[in-house]
């Protein structure tokens, strides 16, 4: 502050030393338009606010004019009666706190998210206990509200598993099935029975008819059982919907084995999401770029839809792998890739080369 203050000073005296160069004409020409800039201002300006080193150098100046002159100057005795008082309110008032508590630190408010994210079972309590042992000091309330504004819910809520979670883990016990059709070239209606894994993401199209009768669909029932082997107490509920080929002995062959059948809603096909995703998959890759002769030309097509599918097409839930192969190591050296083409090139696999 004392340094701004020389250096106002300096160009004040430097910019007065100019004025001895000019005449005396021109400096009063000057006055009598600074006069008269001032009269227009204090028209406009009741009180006109200044700086510190404003202050000092009227002040200073002051001292020069005549008493006569003084009174013309915005700077009044209740001005000066005012720049005291302010200067004595600075020397007697001491630095003040909001009000409140202060403000929690930063690195509080990260540690207190992070146990109570990675510790769903502990609460507000518990966490300012471990936050007083690692020699922080930390009251519940301000825990609690730490936690509730950053939108966790309470310890016994927490504890739980998210839908994610909930959802991914009851995934590994769900399959489902469901019909779809294709016309043929000869605008023949041919029906294709199928299921999928939901967690695997794996699917097995069980058969191809132009006559899907309710013992026909029992049959390829039974036909996944043995499919599946030993992976069949893997399993716990099987969605389907409620098509009338589906009867009660096409569901006994899943509940012998201790599989529950699940119904979806009429007309709600988001029920059976994921059934649904693979049939609009296997149409817009492969059914609606190809013509279907017959059954048997049907038969063939999926087969190798299905072996593509599980083995080489990756899947975003599965973090890009395929349901029966895994990612391989990532490799630092140079990727060579040959292309294998399945179904006239209507499908492309690509493998590295060893």
């Amino acid at each position: 502050m004392a340094l701004r203050l020389l250096y106002l000073i300096a160009l004040r005296v430097f910019g007065w030393i100019a004025l001895l160069a000019r005449s005396q004409t021109s400096k009063d020409a000057e006055i009598l338009a600074l006069r008269h800039q001032l009269a227009v201002l204090r028209r406009q300006v009741a009180t006109p606010r200044s700086s510190w080193a404003d202050r000092a150098i009227l002040s200073a100046l002051t001292r020069l004019l005549p008493q006569s002159r003084r009174r013309h100057l915005f700077v009044t005795p209740r001005t000066l009666l005012r720049w005291h008082a302010e200067l004595v309110k600075r020397r007697w008032t001491f630095p003040k706190r909001g009000p409140g508590r202060p403000p929690t630190r930063p690195t509080i408010r990260a540690l207190v998210l992070r146990l109570a994210a990675e510790n769903p079972t502990w609460g507000y309590q518990r966490i300012a206990g471990q936050i007083a042992s690692l020699g922080r000091k930390v009251s519940p309330a301000t825990v609690w509200t730490i936690v509730k504004k950053a939108g966790f819910d309470p310890a016994p809520r927490r504890s739980g598993p998210t839908w994610a979670q909930f959802l991914k883990a009851q995934a590994s016990g769900f399959l489902a099935c469901d019909f779809f059709h294709v016309e043929t070239i000869t605008l023949a209606r041919l029906y294709c029975f199928a299921v999928v894994e939901h967690a695997a993401r794996r699917v097995h199209v069980l058969g191809v008819t132009a006559n899907p009768t309710a013992a026909w669909v029992t049959q390829q029932a039974r036909n996944l059982m043995l499919d599946l082997g030993d992976r069949t107490g893997d399993f716990r509920f099987l969605i389907r919907d409620r098509d009338s080929k589906f009867t009660a002995l096409f569901d006994e062959v899943f509940t012998a084995e201790g599989i529950r059948v699940v119904l979806t809603a009429p007309q709600a096909p988001r029920m059976n999401a994921i059934m649904e995703r693979w049939v609009g998959s296997v149409h817009r890759e492969l059914l609606d770029r190809i013509l279907i002769m017959n059954e048997r030309h049907m038969r063939t097509v999926l087969a190798e839809y299905e072996t593509y599918f599980n083995e080489h097409r990756p899947h975003r839930a599965l973090n890009q792998a395929s349901p029966l192969r895994a990612l391989p190591d990532p490799a630092d050296a140079e990727i060579k890739v040959i292309r294998l083409d399945r179904l006239g090139g209507l499908l492309h696999e690509y493998t590295q080369v060893a």
